[in-house]
């Protein structure tokens, strides 16, 4: 086959235009069906016809999820990490109209752990001479820039980690007149309160997914206890609670 002969899609058999094709590990995929793969998953060179085709299943059942999903709390700038607490499930996303771009929504009980970690980069701070030309100040002084990244790990058929940006644009924090900064670090971006935002959003939105995750983990690990036979107060018999909590034997109520 030539370079430029026709390729058709191998999930839904539309012809693919020029430009158009991603590559597949035995086969090839139209742009419009790559669109609605998950935005978390990266795998695609790596992935085989088949399991794009029962990813892409995924993806429309999720679609049913987005539609049941109920926001009780929304933490995040840009990007933003939605709950619905009584689901116990959530979504990332930076779209206004999350609804319309099916979101993965995924459960609590997935999350695996959370971080933040914060790029420094830095710069120096000249300033011109009287000649006009671009001097460095003496001693030296820099700016420091910061971006906050958080990574929520998961476990998921389709990928293994959700990547984000907490702040919308780097933060810049540049020392005050007459003070000289060598090095950067965290005792220096606590000075600027969009770095303490972060910070205290990153930590926010870890607390939350962790401690949620934890109750859910906990309430499974409840219901698959094995039951225990107790006495009951009413009628005296040796007896295991049926579903609603009640006696076996004469129905009455027994004690939590």
């Amino acid at each position: 086959m030539g370079l430029f002969d026709k390729k058709y899609c191998d999930v839904c058999s539309e012809k693919i235009g020029l430009l158009g094709n991603r590559k597949l590990e035995d086969g090839n995929l139209c742009k419009d069906c790559a669109k609605k793969l998950s935005p978390f998953f990266n795998e695609r060179r790596r992935s085989t016809v088949a399991e794009i085709k029962e990813q892409l299943a995924y993806r429309e059942e999720n679609k049913s999820s987005v539609s049941a999903f109920n926001v009780t709390r929304t933490l995040g700038i840009g990007t933003k990490v939605l709950l619905d607490e009584d689901a116990g499930k959530f979504i990332v996303t930076s779209a206004r109209r999350w609804q319309e771009e099916n979101p993965d929504v995924l459960d609590f009980s997935q999350v695996t752990g959370c971080n933040v970690d914060v790029d420094e980069q830095q710069r120096e701070l000249k300033h011109r001479d009287k000649d006009g030309n671009e001097v460095s100040y003496s001693p030296p002084r820099r700016v420091y820039s910061y971006d906050f990244n958080m990574t929520i790990h998961v476990n998921s058929p389709w990928f293994d980690e959700i990547r984000f940006r907490l702040n919308r644009s780097a933060i810049e924090v540049e020392p005050p007149v007459g003070r000289v900064w060598i090095q950067g670090g965290a005792d220096v971006g606590r000075g600027n309160v969009d770095y303490r935002e972060c910070e205290a959003l990153g930590e926010e939105i870890k607390q939350a997914l962790t401690q949620v995750r934890q109750q859910v983990r906990e309430s499974v690990a409840a219901a698959n206890a094995p039951k225990v036979a107790q006495t009951c107060p009413l009628c005296g018999a040796s007896t295991i609670p049926d579903a609603s909590g009640c006696c076996e034997y004469c129905g009455g109520a027994m004690p939590g």
